[in-house]
């Protein structure tokens, strides 16, 4: 992971509104974890199908730009089943704020 890698998974509008909403899951996905059993818990996660619906994109687009975020450190990734779900990876997100607030 580098900033630069981290600014490339930013500079799209759709990717930037995804890591908004997954900042606060709860308001954006109601319907989260649907899918799980009621024992499994995930915290934070998404459903890349939630996140489709809500982006209203192709699955294969949505996808690749989970797959960006989560190359570049942004999200993390958890399967369970067929299900893949995504939440922020804070600590990176914090680290690239650090990097903001020191080095530019």
């Amino acid at each position: 992971m580098t900033e630069i890698d981290m600014f490339k998974a930013l500079s799209n509008r759709t990717r930037l509104q995804i890591l908004q909403w997954l900042k606060e899951p709860e308001q954006h996905f109601p319907k989260q974890q649907a899918h799980l059993p009621k024992e499994v818990s995930i915290k934070g996660g998404v459903c890349v199908g939630d996140i489709q619906d809500k982006v209203n994109l192709s699955q294969s687009t949505v996808s690749h730009y989970l797959s960006m975020m989560q190359k570049a450190g942004l999200l993390e990734a958890v399967r369970y089943g067929q299900w893949t779900y995504y939440r922020r990876n804070e600590d990176n997100i914090k680290q690239l704020a650090r990097f903001l607030d020191q080095e530019i």
